[in-house]
């Protein structure tokens, strides 16, 4: 609640300082004044102020100077700078320095308003976010997987159980959704976490070479073989091999996959020399498996050897509750990673991110708050800085909800406003009134029992009539 937020205001002005108190005070806040930076700091220590109001150019130490030592006390403190001074020199100074914003005097007080509620808002978001990182850490984490959705709890708890088997494992799910970070929580939370975790992405590698990288080949096996190779088998060898869209496997392939899983043996291309290997193995679709093998383009008998375990990942869409939640973890990553100072998304942006449907799930999420950290311009992401696409879906998605609900509405409140009409007029005889409107005396009862607009006499007349 506001009234639990405390606003410092430093400013030399007396007058400045009872109009803003005022002010502030009127949107709710509580607050406290300084006459100069010396007395501000002394109050900053003292009180720990959620927000500061402070002008730059006081007598003794500038507001920039008392900025930056309130900000190495409290890195995360909201300063709000004012300057009687439009100078570029000081505006970038105080970017640099950390300030939250800051306002030229003469200043609109809607304009302070605003700021200070932002600033409030981003406050109310940061201590949001800690709660959910909290929870998080308490109950809702496995490893590197974000979520607070209950169905993909339940899928941690699978994969806990899951982890400290050898049981080859199918993680089905659309494309985006995590299927390999789900893997290499397996890999890691197992007892193979200290061997290799290796990657196969079956689709990207072209046919023909697929044998050679599954399983290795010798010196002068095929034309450009001019040393001999070890295969993914090989190099994950007491680990863990990961085959991300196990269904683009071709059929050839698929016959020798089911040996190695089978036998645990297999040979190098050109070679006659048998490889044993103990390889635990991991695979990943988003297609339908059991439909390929009805459809002859999956063999029966290898999906039944892979299919001891499978784990489903839901779709993004399915699960709206870690929007906010793994948009605020790929926040702070992308900030780090592009060293950019934002703190939070704008209520607009979020509400924009939570009715996108995410056809491209975790992914396209991942990708959309970085393409926003890159293109912000201030220290909130924006629906500006939202791809075009997820904006205008966003729309759609809107109009295609909320116009069918309210032409029923229009609707029943035109019917609504007719008949009472035609009542009134007709002094409450149905009879009548059902003759004016055109309708059957039964359609009218049904009509005035739908609007609570029948007595007991209406409503047991309706009753016969069904």
């Amino acid at each position: 609640m506001k009234t639990d937020y405390q606003i410092l205001i430093v400013d030399d002005d007396e007058s400045i300082r009872r109009m803003l108190a005022a002010v502030l005070a009127r949107e709710g806040f509580q607050t406290v004044t300084a006459a100069d930076g010396e007395e501000g700091l002394a109050l900053f220590r003292s009180s720990s102020p959620d927000i500061v109001l402070m002008d730059i150019r006081m007598p003794g130490r500038s507001g920039i100077e008392v900025m930056s030592d309130m900000l190495e006390l409290r890195p995360g403190a909201a300063v709000i700078l004012m300057t009687a001074y439009a100078d570029l020199d000081t505006a970038v100074q105080a970017i640099k320095n950390g300030v939250f914003d800051f306002v030229i005097k003469p200043f609109d007080l809607a304009e302070i308003g605003l700021l200070v509620n932002r600033a409030y808002q981003m406050r109310e978001m940061r201590r949001e976010i800690v709660t959910l990182q909290h929870e998080l850490s308490e109950s809702l984490r496995f490893n590197r997987i974000t979520t607070s959705d209950p169905a993909m709890r339940a899928l941690c708890d699978a994969v806990v159980r899951i982890a400290a088997s050898n049981a080859t494992v199918v993680i089905y799910g659309e494309s985006g959704v995590g299927k390999e970070l789900l893997a290499t929580s397996l890999h890691y939370n197992s007892p193979r976490a200290q061997r290799p975790f290796v990657k196969v992405n079956c689709g990207a590698i072209p046919e023909g070479l697929l044998e050679s990288e599954f399983f290795g080949h010798e010196k002068g096996a095929f034309t450009g073989a001019v040393a001999r190779r070890t295969g993914r088998f090989e190099h994950a060898d007491g680990g863990t091999l990961f085959l991300d869209e196990i269904g683009e496997l071709p059929l050839s392939l698929q016959v020798k996959l089911l040996r190695v899983i089978q036998d645990r043996a297999f040979e190098r291309v050109g070679g006659d020399k048998t490889q044993s290997v103990d390889v635990r193995l991991v695979v990943a679709t988003n297609r339908n498996l059991e439909e390929m093998v009805a459809a002859g383009t999956f063999r029966s008998d290898l999906y039944y050897r892979l299919n001891v375990v499978n784990l489903a990942v839901p779709p993004l869409r399915a699960r709206p509750s870690d929007i906010q939640l793994l948009a605020a973890h790929f926040l702070r990553k992308f900030t780090a990673e592009h060293a950019r100072e934002i703190d939070g998304f704008d209520d607009h942006a979020l509400a924009i991110m939570q009715r996108y449907s995410w056809p491209g799930n975790v992914r396209e999420l991942s990708n959309a708050v970085e393409r926003a950290v890159v293109m912000s311009t201030g220290h909130s992401i924006f629906a500006e800085d939202l791809p075009l696409t997820i904006v205008h879906a966003s729309r759609q998605n809107i109009s295609d909800d909320v116009a069918p609900k309210l032409l029923k509405e229009l609707v029943r409140g035109f019917e609504l406003k007719v008949i009472t009409g035609a009542l009134e007029r007709n002094q409450g005889n149905r009879s009548r009134t059902a003759s004016e409107l055109g309708i059957s005396r039964r359609a009218l009862l049904y009509k005035l029992h739908e609007f609570n607009l029948d007595s007991g006499e209406c409503a047991d007349a309706v009753i016969q009539c069904e």
